[in-house]
C-alpha cells in the first residue's frame, strides 16, 4: 500500500455556498443535487477518517487519482454499485443503501 496521507485542505463550506448562492439558479440546481453532495460529503468524511490521500485509495482500487477526484466530486459523475463497493473497501468501510419512505426524516 501507499505512503501517501490524507492532508486535509481548509475549506469553509459555509462560506461557498453563501458567496455562491448569490448567482442566479445556484440555489435550485445545489437542492436538486442534494443526494448527490450527501454522498460526496460521506466519502470525504470516510477517506478522511483512515487517513488515505486520493492517490493511496486510487493505488488500492487499481485506478488512477483522477478517477477518484471525479467519483468524489458531486453531480460530474454517476458511479456504479461496484465502483461505491470498491471505494468503501478501500476506505475500511461497506456500503449499505436503503429505500426511506416519503415524507420520513432522514437518518
Amino acid at each position: 500500500m501507499s505512503d501517501l496521507k490524507y492532508e486535509p485542505v481548509v475549506h469553509d463550506h459555509k462560506d461557498l455556498l453563501e458567496k455562491a448562492g448569490k448567482r442566479r439558479g445556484f440555489n435550485k440546481a445545489y437542492a436538486e443535487l442534494d443526494e448527490e453532495y450527501a454522498l460526496a460529503k460521506e466519502m470525504l468524511a470516510a477517506r478522511a477518517r483512515v487517513g488515505l490521500s486520493q492517490e493511496a485509495v486510487a493505488e488500492i482500487m487499481g485506478t488512477t487519482k483522477s478517477a477518484i477526484s471525479r467519483l468524489e466530486a458531486a453531480g460530474k459523475h454517476t458511479p456504479s454499485l461496484s465502483t461505491l463497493k470498491k471505494y468503501a473497501h478501500a476506505v475500511g468501510c461497506h456500503l449499505e443503501i436503503r429505500f426511506v419512505p416519503e415524507g420520513s426524516s432522514k437518518p
